[in-house]
């Protein structure tokens, strides 16, 4: 969500009063809508560049360009935008947007799956994601006892995964979720429900902190620095084998399928690791 934000507000920056010119999909397999054309953005003045959750909207005039990075994609700007033809190639081009004046946009996405979506509509909760969305942790209403109330409603869920359940919470990925569950001390197993207040009021501390600190360092940045900075600022997250420094033990890494975590022994788990295997319990 940090990035998320960071990037919406630069393109609000860039976009805000631009006139689209015109919209080149490469993709295909990436706009998920039909009902309104990427044409239809053609002649619309850009009002704002907002988020839902990790969707950047581009509105203009009536018309939302929704989009999702999902983990691999990535926004370019073009002060100058290409003039050869938008192709499929290497480059993992989805999508450029080009503005009166020649500057514009681009939507890429690495590697072989194909997760990043594009949307044309009238009402982002056309979005079955955004529709779906659970509250935003930072918004000003999001109390304390907001989120104790996710945290009842989740029962035994284990806490990264409620961190990260776009329906309980919006905009938290895998990297925040470890960064937070860290600077809270917990285990991102232990199960939602057997917080008691204390903790309940630590976890939701942790959240706004990490988050907020999160938000407030990426603003402003280049759009082509964001990644490095997030990188940077991990204090478990993508850093296993390494040293924690708040306690000094080796970060540990539990792996799934498609994903993995990591989180402190020291700081998080009394000292024991956890089974790298999915559904993974603390040791015995």
């Amino acid at each position: 969500m940090p990035e998320v934000a960071a990037v919406a507000s630069a393109l609000d920056d860039k976009l805000r009063g631009r006139v689209i010119a015109s919209g080149h999909l490469v993709s295909f397999s990436a706009l998920k809508t039909f009902r309104i054309g990427l044409e239809a953005l053609a002649g619309l003045e850009t009002d704002r560049v907002t988020r839902h959750g990790k969707f950047i909207d581009v509105e203009a005039q009536g018309v939302h360009l929704i989009f999702h990075l999902a983990r691999a994609g990535w926004v370019t700007w073009h002060d100058v935008a290409p003039k050869v033809p938008a192709r499929p190639g290497k480059s993992g081009l989805a999508l450029r947007i080009v503005l009166d004046d020649d500057s514009g946009f681009s939507l890429t996405e690495a590697g072989t799956q194909k997760h990043l979506a594009v949307y044309v509509v009238t009402d982002p909760a056309e979005v079955p994601g955004i529709a779906a969305l659970g509250p935003d942790p930072l918004a000003d209403d999001f109390t304390l006892d907001s989120f104790r109330a996710v945290l009842a409603d989740a029962g035994r869920s284990q806490l990264k995964g409620v961190l990260r359940d776009q329906k309980r919470l919006a905009g938290i990925g895998n990297a925040y979720s470890d960064e937070i569950l860290h600077a809270a001390k917990l285990s991102p197993f232990k199960p939602a429900d057997s917080l008691d207040e204390a903790g309940g009021a630590a976890l939701y501390e942790a959240m706004r902190t990490v988050l907020r600190g999160a938000v407030d360092a990426a603003a402003g940045l280049p759009l082509t620095d964001l990644k490095d900075a997030k990188r940077a600022s991990m204090r478990v997250h993508g850093r296993a084998g390494e040293t924690c420094d708040e306690c000094g033990a080796t970060i540990a890494e539990v792996s799934f399928a498609d994903s993995s975590l990591q989180y402190c022994p020291g700081c998080q788990t009394g000292g024991k690791p956890l089974a790298d295997r999915r559904m993974s319990k603390l040791l015995k």
